[in-house]
């Protein structure tokens, strides 16, 4: 019957609760996990993941092209204040040459900017 119920409750997360359990252990205060908990926390992660999809889809420029893009991710991750947590792991792309710019300009002043944003949507030699 324990068994039946697991497979059933696999049927409603599409991510693989194994990976979900490795994560969650690795945790150091985590010891052991109760299996509602597992099933919770890939159910809410697999939502949350759907929601930033499609709000970073309808919000974004990809919808033209009809795709969800990378950069549409990082713009939410930027401008949403719900998302904003996610930036450092969404940053966004940037050329490679004026990454070396900044890292120069990091040199000379001791401090990293952004300057201007003009080629934010040239993909052919990005960084990130």
């Amino acid at each position: 019957a324990e068994m039946a119920a697991r497979l059933s409750e696999n049927r409603l997360v599409s991510l693989p609760l194994s990976r979900i359990r490795v994560i969650m252990k690795s945790s150091p205060e985590v010891s052991s996990i109760n299996q509602d908990a597992l099933f919770l926390t890939a159910k809410a992660t697999e939502l949350f993941v759907q929601y930033l999809a499609s709000y970073s889809y309808k919000h974004g420029r990809g919808k033209e092209k009809n795709a969800l893009t990378y950069t549409d991710l990082s713009h939410t991750a930027e401008e949403c204040e719900t998302f904003q947590f996610l930036a450092d792991i969404l940053p966004k792309k940037i050329l490679a040459s004026k990454y070396l710019k900044m890292l120069e300009k990091e040199k000379q002043d001791g401090e990293v900017g952004e300057d201007d944003e003009e080629d934010e949507e040239d993909e052919d030699e990005t960084v990130g």
